[in-house]
């Protein structure tokens, strides 16, 4: 269903999408499709509930989301096991899904009433100098399918405490959790217009929102291919615009490392939700003096990973989230293998029947002209490579156009601090292999993104400033 000015409805033309399990390959359910008309009613409810959802206090607005988190709460098993079933993460990272979800509705619910000013100090006696924060307006945001929940609420949560309303279109083949989401929003009373939902076609619902005049910001994940798209159709109407685009993050150990703390660190940021997470290693850069060890050492924890439907116990790797993302893997193996790569685990579908299954993938002897090294593989495959010094480790760790995420593990203190320095990504975690959380700004620099999600940064992509000067007359 849509969820258009406070009520659910299906599409005016009958269209429905269906949505898949790719653990199994069959439907699982089917939802209504809208198009450009009910965009545009979306985004026409969502200008008119900004005209009252603006002047609502922080105190008001911190109690409406307060109220969402709770309602998640009740549903949190609900929610995901809806996101395992259609985008296959195993259930218990599913369930950690929903809990970062409810931790941003929680952050921004208290962030509502944090909306600050600033008096600046006059350059005459005869001013008095005021800088407002004001809400920009109507904000679409676009989200992945590949945290159908927590993209959500990272987007809408800061949107709602800042004062916008929100017109959301989520991936259409995570378009369920969505849904989940939604109805926590409906059954907390949130006024109509202020959040409304549209699934559909990406090409009709995002041609609108990019051209409409009336949306004033956009907010998108996804590829970076996709993000320039949006850039260039948003540039007409000159919108606020943040963008958590591609990643391509290296995983650097360095010799003093805590070698088992590093090998864990590497399962934990490659082959949770096999591999599909924009900040997920993809080239690790290992001290030539360890490189076998720590590559026979990943090998052997990777191939105990056990594969398999994310609602089954004991699974740690779920599917990828369709035949395509199959098809690009082996593509990427091939490739290394072609060019000398070892193959130390995986290297081939897992046999699920129907559904859409890697190995956890470990390849040794890994080089820059890979296709590897240079494009997001998105799966769950873990290239080694082996440096010498830290100077050629942060040459090749910085990449040309990549810059969101990047990890080091080092005991030396000086090193960390030089590496964090050095490191050209908008997250750098240093001897921490998941440094998100709600509380602090999430973002890249270069082609992967603009503009910041999480903490108080997030919060200020929905604000305008305004300067005022005031004339006292004396």
């Amino acid at each position: 269903m849509l969820y258009i000015n406070g009520q659910w409805r299906k599409a005016k033309s009958g269209s429905t999408l269906e949505v898949y399990n790719p653990a199994t390959g069959e439907v699982i359910d089917s939802v209504a499709s809208g198009g450009r008309e009910e965009t545009e009613e979306a985004i026409q409810a969502a200008k008119e509930a900004f005209k009252t959802w603006k002047k609502a206090t922080g105190q008001e607005r911190g109690q409406y989301l307060a109220h969402v988190a709770s309602l998640m709460r009740e549903k949190k098993d609900e929610i995901a096991e809806t996101i395992t079933k259609e985008m296959g993460k195993p259930l218990p990272h599913a369930e950690r899904e929903v809990a970062g979800a409810i931790n941003y509705v929680d952050w921004y619910a208290e962030e509502a009433k944090r909306v600050y000013g600033e008096t600046i100090p006059a350059s005459h006696s005869d001013k008095h100098l005021m800088l407002l924060r004001q809400p920009v307006g109507v904000a679409a945001a676009i989200t992945p399918w590949n945290f159908p929940a927590s993209m959500i609420t990272r987007k809408i949560a800061p949107a709602i405490a800042a004062g916008c309303t929100v017109v959301l279109k989520p991936a259409p083949s995570t378009p369920l959790s969505a849904i989940k989401v939604f109805e926590c929003f409906h059954e907390a009373g949130l006024p109509k217009g202020v959040a409304n939902l549209v699934i559909g076609p990406a090409e009709d619902i995002g041609n609108v929102l990019t051209k409409s005049p009336d949306v004033r910001k956009l907010t998108f994940t996804g590829s970076t291919q996709v993000g320039k798209m949006l850039l260039k159709e948003s540039a007409d109407t000159v919108k606020k615009v943040s963008m958590e685009l591609g990643g391509h993050a290296p995983f650097i150990v360095f010799e003093d490392a805590d070698l088992e703390a590093a090998i864990q660190g590497v399962l934990g940021t490659k082959f949770v939700n096999s591999g599909q997470t924009c900040i997920s290693t993809n080239r690790i850069y290992v001290a030539e003096s360890i490189a076998e060890e720590f590559g026979q050492k990943l090998a052997e924890q990777a191939a105990q990973l056990k594969v398999g439907n994310g609602l089954e116990e004991g699974v740690d790797v779920g599917p990828l989230i369709n035949k395509q993302a199959v098809e690009k893997v082996e593509s990427h193996v091939a490739d290394a293998v072609r060019q000398n790569g070892k193959v130390l685990c995986g290297g081939k579908r897992y046999d699920e029947g129907k559904g859409s299954f890697y190995e956890p993938t470990v390849i040794n002897y890994a080089h820059d002209d890979m296709k590897i090294s240079t494009e997001e593989t998105f799966g769950p495959v873990a290239p080694i490579y082996t440096f010498k010094d830290e100077e050629e480790v942060i040459e090749r760790a910085n990449h040309d156009s990549y810059g969101l995420a990047a990890y080091c593990f080092t005991n030396d203190l000086g090193r960390g601090y030089r590496m964090m320095a050095e490191l050209e990504y908008g997250i750098v975690g240093i001897n921490d292999p998941a440094p998100i959380v709600a509380q602090a700004p999430f973002g890249g620099i270069k082609e992967s993104g603009m503009g910041k999600e999480g903490g108080r940064s997030g919060l200020l992509e929905y604000l305008e400033e305004k300067f005022v000067s005031v004339g006292t007359g004396k």
